[in-house]
């Protein structure tokens, strides 16, 4: 552990600003992106089936477009190809939610 740890300290202290700030980015949308599936967790807990809030749509979206954001800085084209499409999927979920509410407003 001691030695991961010495790793990571060296690693970081040759980081120029810039890239400490899109490593903080990169968490950021990872984080956004991993706690989408703990709201997820937790509406599905509490009506006692399984839920997907549209609180979890929208932190997918932000979280994958921020990820997103890094892979493009890091050219990382698996990152990049991934999350490209995942956010389109997250995009159409949304619009897809808004016209069944909208539909049901009308009738």
């Amino acid at each position: 552990m001691q030695e991961l740890w010495t790793a990571f300290t060296a690693y970081v202290a040759h980081l120029t600003p810039g890239e400490a700030l899109w490593i903080g980015i990169g968490f950021l949308g990872q984080g956004l992106f991993f706690s989408r599936w703990i709201v997820q967790w937790i509406a599905s807990e509490r009506r006692a089936e399984s839920q997907m809030p549209l609180a979890f749509w929208y932190m997918s979206l932000a979280g994958g477009i921020i990820v997103l954001s890094y892979a493009i800085y890091r050219k990382d084209p698996v990152f990049i190809a991934g999350q490209s499409v995942g956010a389109f999927v997250y995009l159409r979920n949304l619009m897809l939610i808004y016209r069944t509410r909208r539909r049901s407003r009308h009738v």
